[in-house]
């Protein structure tokens, strides 16, 4: 299967085969900023399993051992996609909701729960961490 995830205006996007490995939502402050909601949705796929990247994005850039590269549009400023130097050094992961033609099923883990807003439900399989 190939999936490919769009920016807002459709200048960038990003082409990945197969399914993600991980498949979440994050409750974390960066990836709530990230997004401007609630939680983050990210699913990573193998480096190699990056089959194309077009147009023109943008970088914002955090130092460290838990630092990352985040990709975004450099039209409308969606953040599509993201490199983390400490997690998952070998994938890169992209936003959930960006995936245009065949969205994913829903996530299967919610990490950073205990910072989950207290109004959100998730299904009773989905692990959190």
């Amino acid at each position: 299967m190939t999936r490919v995830a769009q920016c807002c205006c459709g200048a960038c996007s990003i082409t990945v085969e197969g399914e993600p490995v991980l498949n979440a939502i994050c409750n974390c402050t960066s990836c709530r900023k990230r997004t401007g909601s609630a939680f983050g949705w990210s699913a990573y796929f193998p480096d190699d399993r990056v089959v194309a990247k077009s147009g023109e994005t943008r970088v914002y850039a955090k130092e460290g051992a838990a630092g990352y590269n985040r990709y975004f549009c450099a039209r409308c400023g969606t953040t599509l996609y993201w490199k983390s130097f400490g997690f998952l050094p070998d994938h890169t992961g992209i936003a959930g909701g960006c995936f245009v033609d065949d969205p994913l099923p829903a996530p299967s883990l919610s990490a950073q729960d205990k910072d989950r807003c207290a109004w959100i439900t998730l299904p009773d399989a989905c692990l959190r961490t």
